[in-house]
């Protein structure tokens, strides 16, 4: 028996699956996904496969992969799903196999604790708050028993901690080999594991992190590999692009001001005048603060350039500022050079502040156009940035790259790969076409790409239905969030908590949330939101909100997508407007502008399927079994009345509609019944409501 043979017997009737794990039934949209992704490693190729929620697209790719013995590397967007696959998913899965290969999990720095940063934090991180210095103690009693490093194992430690950069390194600050803790670094423990390892989970980050070291020949961080595949390929492009741009910001600039008094001071103290130094830093990038505040007209403001200067900045005076910034870098610099003998940790920085100063004198030239995108951000941080608009270019070149017969010959494993390497890319979602061009087009694959859509098994005409509410203000009304958390006491009461809001903007999420707690105090039912702890806190006490604790949970970004709470304390998905892109993100304007270039229309050929899939994915979070109901709320009456509305719900998994509130109300009685279903007496056919 081959081993593709051995994939279709596993997921079959009576397989190892079902033999091994109680409660697995064969599904036919898994059987196919495993068959088409065995077939491209076996044959090599490019698949890019959409897969239903439901199919089990992990176990799809994942057994392939572990019975082909392939040399592979997995790549996901997030590192929540890194762990539940490192953990989780293939442990289970290579017991069920009876099998052994060595697997191993690599993210990237600002995952892993540095003992040297830590030993310095205690005396060095004096901004930090009460909070963060009581973390700063759990990590310290933490560190002494760890061997991995992995901060994940803290679950208190929320990513975005202030006191992560303190107790991490960066490329920047890592002091290499010359580290007195370099042999027992985390982060090198973690990279030898990798290299030696037959499977790789990573992420999209440090994906494209090692692709950059790669074409710098620098080093490598992942191994020569037969295969990649990326799961939660919807981000692709969007993580991708910010690999391959520039980025000039004023916290890089103070972050290197503080270091450089500080090492300064620690290793060269006299040699140079490190107080004065960075006293000019700070006040020179506080006046360049200032100024290009005063010049944008408005303290928050993005602004694109191609030529000198930034839209409504005087070129003249932009260039000088800049010129400056260059001239007090070079000071820097040459200040740092004379003095670098003296500590690994001076000679870094030096190599930091010419690396900062070439960014900054490339971006000071005027720009060529094309394929890529320049603007300058104001606000609570300056940013000067530059992007390309995709990643098609890049895609293409490294897959061909990988493609060659040379770079083939050394990674071949005789008689288990193909002389092509194997590119998976899958997602549950990818697009809106059976072309999947939504995905395909950016990423540079609609020419080489199997394409395959696995629909979801669930039910959902069955499962769960939709309702938009009425006479609330128009979704751009600065009073409709508000509006929308005294709308929903009443329906949140009836089901008695067993919410998840999805909020479009960080304002709006602070409205909904400071309504829903004032009008349901005292309800017994509470209301976390996002920021208020770590976000695996959140989510483990709104998974317990089905029984005597019922919650609402209020959140925005990330939340949107990776979310997976099946069973009954989810039972209303709540969405409080369209997710329209930012119409004045720079990105957005230079992708809107390239397609007119075309003679295309940005709002149908852009606007809206981005729309449509932001959408797709807020929604996903609702049924995550063949045992869940649920309502989806979604509260934007332009659904209804705009033309584009119908193609928006089409984006959807066809479900009946609940007219009015009367009958949002009668299913959401149902669904707190003990049998918890949906009655057909509320809803419509599967179709728009009208």
């Amino acid at each position: 028996m081959t081993w593709l043979d051995q994939v279709t017997a596993a997921l079959g009737p009576g397989g190892a699956l079902q033999q091994a794990q109680a409660g697995f039934q064969p599904r036919p949209g898994q059987l196919q996904l495993a068959q088409a992704v065995g077939q491209v490693l076996q044959e090599g190729g490019v698949l890019v496969a959409e897969a239903g929620t439901g199919v089990g697209k992990t176990y799809a790719y994942l057994l392939p992969v572990l019975l082909s013995a392939q040399r592979v590397i997995l790549s996901t967007a997030t590192r929540n799903l890194q762990d539940q696959l490192f953990t989780r998913d293939l442990p289970r899965l290579m017991k069920a196999l009876g099998l052994s290969r060595r697997v191993a999990l690599l993210k990237g720095r600002n995952s892993y604790l540095c003992t040297q940063r830590l030993s310095q934090a205690r005396r060095e991180a004096h901004h930090l708050d009460d909070q963060a210095w009581r973390q700063l103690a759990q990590v310290e009693h933490w560190a002494q028993g760890t061997r991995t490093g992995d901060l994940a194992e803290l679950p208190e430690l929320d990513d975005v901690s202030p006191l992560i950069p303190w107790i991490t390194s960066t490329r920047d600050n890592c002091l290499g080999t010359r580290c007195a803790g370099w042999q027992a670094c985390h982060v090198n423990e973690a990279r030898r594991q990798a290299l030696a390892a037959d499977l790789v989970v990573v992420n999209h980050h440090l994906f494209f992190a090692d692709q950059q070291l790669r074409d710098a020949g620098v080093a490598e961080l992942l191994p020569s590999r037969q295969a990649v595949i990326f799961d939660e390929a919807h981000r692709l492009n969007e993580i991708g692009v910010q690999f391959m741009g520039r980025q000039f910001s004023a916290r890089s600039w103070r972050r290197l001001a503080t270091e450089l008094l500080d090492e300064g001071t620690r290793w060269a103290r006299g040699f140079q005048p490190w107080p004065e130094l960075a006293s000019l830093m700070e006040r020179q990038m506080r006046d360049f603060e200032t100024w290009v505040a005063a010049a944008a007209r408005r303290p928050e403001a993005r602004l694109q350039w191609l030529g000198l200067s930034p839209e409504g900045l005087e070129a003249t005076a932009w260039q000088q500022r800049l010129s400056g910034l260059q001239a007090l870098l070079a000071r820097v610099h040459q200040a740092l050079t004379l003095t670098q003998e003296a500590a690994p940790e001076l000679r870094r920085l030096a190599q930091r502040t010419d690396e900062l100063r070439g960014v900054l004198t490339s971006l000071t030239r005027a720009g060529e156009g094309g394929g890529t995108v320049r603007w300058l951000e104001t606000g609570r941080h300056t940013r000067l940035l530059e992007v390309p608009l995709h990643i098609a270019e890049h895609l293409q070149a490294l897959i061909a790259a990988e493609s060659s017969p040379a770079q083939r010959e050394a990674e071949l494993t005789p008689g288990l790969a193909s002389p092509r390497p194997a590119w998976i890319f899958t997602s549950a979602t990818l697009g809106l076409d059976e072309a999947l061009s939504w995905f395909t087009q950016p990423c540079g694959l609609g020419d080489v790409a199997q394409v395959l859509r696995v629909g979801s098994p669930f039910d959902y005409a069955r499962q769960a239905a939709w309702h938009v509410p009425e006479g609330l203000p128009e979704a751009q009304d600065p009073d409709h969030a508000w509006a929308l958390s005294q709308w929903l006491l009443a329906p949140v009461r009836q089901l008695g908590g067993r919410t998840l809001v999805l909020a479009t903007s960080l304002r709006a999420l602070g409205e909904l949330a400071k309504g829903l707690q004032e009008g349901l105090q005292g309800s017994g039912i509470e209301v976390l939101v996002q920021g208020q702890g770590s976000r695996r806190r959140l989510l483990e006490r709104f998974r317990q909100g089905d029984g005597e604790r019922p919650c609402v949970l209020v959140a925005s970004g990330a939340f949107w997508e990776g979310v997976d709470v099946p069973g009954p304390a989810l039972q209303m998905l709540v969405i409080d407007k369209l997710p329209f892109p930012v119409p004045d993100d720079p990105l957005v304007l230079a992708r809107s502008a390239a397609l007119k270039a075309q003679g295309r229309t940005p709002f149908q050929d852009f606007v809206l399927p981005e729309t449509a899939m932001a959408l797709k994915q807020g929604a996903g979070r609702l049924i995550r079994s063949e045992h869940d109901r649920g309502v989806l709320v979604l509260a934007d009456e332009r659904l209804l009345q705009r033309s584009y509305g119908a193609r928006l719900l089409a984006a959807l998994p066809a479900m009946p509609c609940l007219v009015d509130q009367a009958a949002l109300m009668q299913a959401l009685a149902a669904l707190r019944s003990p049998e918890g279903r949906l009655t057909r007496s509320s809803t419509t056919d599967p179709t728009p409501c009208s």
